[in-house]
Formats: structure tokens, C-alpha cells, sequence
């Protein structure tokens, strides 16, 4: 059988602000008697949602859908100030689970619009983190996805425009975007530190690592999961075939056909454990040799909330 090479990027999987959510509904369940509510899924990412399901976590699209008084948490995207002041109206326990690096830049929106600012934030269209970012200040915050968004966007003043990004974008499109806002905007202004996290560049310089001497690449993540699909569109940009898929279930044999290199990596909400049964199921098909390519050592830890904190 013929033998493969299986380049495993790192960092992979799991950051600090997906441990840290995931975390808070796990002490959630043990704390308190199930149900525990999660507004959204509390990290795009299906294994993820239906393991905290099975333990009686309770997904809802809306507040509308939760118990008055009952126990509810805001995923790690963020959310809105008017869900915020529904989740106080209604008298819910709310339980923020909101990625610190996401709770930046809606400090930043929030400054930004108060100085007077138009506010461009670069990000995808109904993304919840988008959504809750924009909320913070809607009636001064224009979206733009592309170089062509920003070549027609008008804005009230043109010498008082500021920017965000979303935190799960790809390094090199956001650059162009960028550039375009720069040379129509000459008075741009932004943050002092990047907005797209250091989870998001550490996965795509990684896979960037070994994108070009893999003959297939292999992202783990769920669809709806913004990073991990940024790492299978930078994976094709740079010449390799990639594909997506959630489990070992999704790889298909025909894919494999004529392949001795895979870049294997995972996106951010996703298990390690998902990683370690690809690698399994390709090993069912023929001996594998593993070699770890890391960029970066991540040591960020993010504390809980006061209010699961053990005692």
C-alpha cells in the first residue's frame, strides 16, 4: 500500500477563546440543573454543539425562546447591546461567554462612533460576530466584504473614517481591503493592534507553511466556522487542493487518488480529537508518516467569568 506524509500544521484547533466558552457552559452544567441556555451556538463547530446538547445544553436561535429567568449564555461571537438589554428586560441570568478579542474591537466601534467617526468594518455579511459588532453603533457602521465595496462606498466625511475587522478573516484579502480604504481615505484611522486574532494568523501562517509542498489539504471545521474556511480558500489561493470536512467520515477516497502529501490542519472551534481520528482513518487506508510543522507556540489563556468561577 502506498505510503503517505501527512504535514500537520501548528497551531491547529482549538484557541483560547473557544476553551475558554466551551468551558463556561461545561461549568454551567455541573453548577446548576440542566437546562442551560445558549443563545446561537456558543462556537461553530457541530461536534462541539451536540456533545454540550447531550448534557443538556439547550441551543436557541433568540431570547424569545428562553424561560423568564432561566440561565442563558452569549456565545464567544459577541452580541448586539440590544439583545444585552432584552436579556436584562426579560430578568435572564445571563452568562457572557463573548471572545475578549471580539470584546475589543466593540469597545473600539463604540469609540470610534462616539468621536464621530463613520465606522467601515470589514467582515462577511450576516456573521454573528458582524451582527454584534455593528449593533454597538449601527447608525454610524458601514460593512464592506470586498476592494469593490470599498471602491463604492460614500460616507459622510471622508477625513473622519475609522476601521475594524472582523476577528476570523484571511491576513492577505484584509490586507487588500485595506490598502484600498488607505489610498481612498487618507485620514484612516484604526487600531492601535490588529483586530484579526492571533488564533486566526498563527492558523493561516501555519497552513501557509506547508500549503505548497502538500499535494492535498484538509481543513477539519464545520461549514459555518468563518476561520476554518478561510484556511481551505487560502489553501486553493496558494495552488492546492482543499477541502473541508467536519469528521474523518468526510473523506472521500477519490480524493486520495494519486496523493503521498496531506497538509492536515483544524480551525479554531475544533476539537483536537477530530484531527486525531482523521490522521487514524488515513492510516486505515495505508502506513502514514507524521510531521508537525509549528510557526508559533500559543500560551494566551483567557479567565472565566465571576460568575463561574469556582469558589
Amino acid at each position: 500500500m502506498r505510503k503517505r506524509t501527512v504535514l500537520l500544521a501548528s497551531p491547529r484547533s482549538f484557541c483560547a477563546g473557544v476553551e475558554r466558552a466551551i468551558e463556561i457552559v461545561e461549568v454551567l452544567l455541573e453548577q446548576r440543573r440542566p437546562p442551560v441556555y445558549v443563545r446561537k451556538q456558543i462556537v461553530h463547530n457541530k461536534h462541539v454543539v451536540a456533545d454540550l446538547e447531550s448534557r443538556g445544553a439547550v441551543f436557541v436561535e433568540e431570547l424569545d425562546e428562553v424561560p423568564d429567568g432561566a440561565t442563558v449564555v452569549f456565545s464567544a461571537h459577541g452580541v448586539a447591546p440590544a439583545v444585552r438589554a432584552e436579556g436584562e428586560r426579560r430578568g435572564l441570568d445571563v452568562v457572557d461567554a463573548t471572545c475578549p478579542l471580539v470584546t475589543k474591537v466593540h469597545a473600539e466601534a463604540r469609540r470610534y462612533a462616539a468621536r464621530g467617526d463613520t465606522v467601515v468594518l470589514i467582515g462577511h455579511a450576516g456573521h454573528e460576530e458582524v451582527e454584534g459588532t455593528m449593533g454597538e453603533a449601527l447608525d454610524r457602521t458601514v460593512l464592506v466584504e470586498s476592494v469593490e465595496d470599498v471602491a463604492a462606498l460614500e460616507v459622510e466625511d471622508p477625513s473622519r473614517v475609522s476601521y475594524l475587522t472582523q476577528t476570523t478573516l484571511a491576513v492577505d484579502e484584509t490586507t487588500a481591503i485595506l490598502d484600498a480604504l488607505r489610498n481612498k481615505f487618507k485620514g484612516l484611522r484604526g487600531p492601535d493592534s490588529a483586530d484579526i486574532c492571533y488564533a486566526t494568523t498563527n492558523r493561516q501562517e501555519a497552513l501557509g507553511a506547508l500549503s505548497e509542498d502538500a499535494d492535498l489539504v484538509l481543513v477539519v471545521g464545520s461549514v459555518n466556522s468563518s476561520n476554518s474556511v478561510r484556511l481551505v480558500e487560502l489553501a486553493e489561493r496558494r495552488g492546492t487542493p482543499a477541502y473541508l470536512i467536519d469528521d474523518a467520515s468526510g473523506v472521500r477516497e477519490e480524493w486520495l487518488d494519486g496523493v503521498e502529501v496531506i497538509g492536515l490542519t483544524a480551525g479554531a472551534s475544533a476539537p483536537p480529537r477530530l484531527v486525531e481520528g482523521v490522521i487514524a482513518a488515513l492510516r486505515e487506508r495505508g502506513p502514514v508518516e507524521v510531521i508537525e510543522r509549528e510557526v508559533a507556540q500559543e500560551t494566551i489563556h483567557f479567565t472565566l467569568p465571576v460568575a463561574v468561577r469556582n469558589p
